[in-house]
């Protein structure tokens, strides 16, 4: 049941953001507009998880990308989505804030 619960959550083994920032790592920020203008972390890019698909031609498929929002609900829809529009390598970053401070 708890690995059901982490498989649609989009939580998987332990994973270094800091890294994947560094090996250039692309993060993208599914909030609204006006929540990612409230804050965000510096070098995301906000593509609201409604308007995720009508970004797909702007998203390298051969980089790794990092979703964040402002838990982690939205970051793990984005994350499902993304991969099973064949983007291979794509991480949930959960909650922004907490991601920022992995990264640093």
């Amino acid at each position: 049941m708890i690995n059901t619960i982490k498989k649609l959550l989009g939580i998987g083994p332990k994973v270094d953001y800091a890294q994947l920032v560094k090996n250039g790592a692309v993060i993208i920020d599914v909030r609204t507009k006006a929540e990612y203008q409230q804050g965000h972390i510096k070098g995301s890019t906000n593509v609201p998880l409604n308007n995720l698909s009508n970004h797909y031609s702007k998203l390298d498929k051969n980089k790794p990308i990092i979703t964040c929002c402002a838990s982690g609900m939205r970051s793990a829809q984005a994350k499902n989505i993304l991969k099973a529009n064949g983007y291979a390598e794509v991480y949930n970053g959960g909650g922004w804030l907490s991601l920022q401070h992995k990264i640093q």
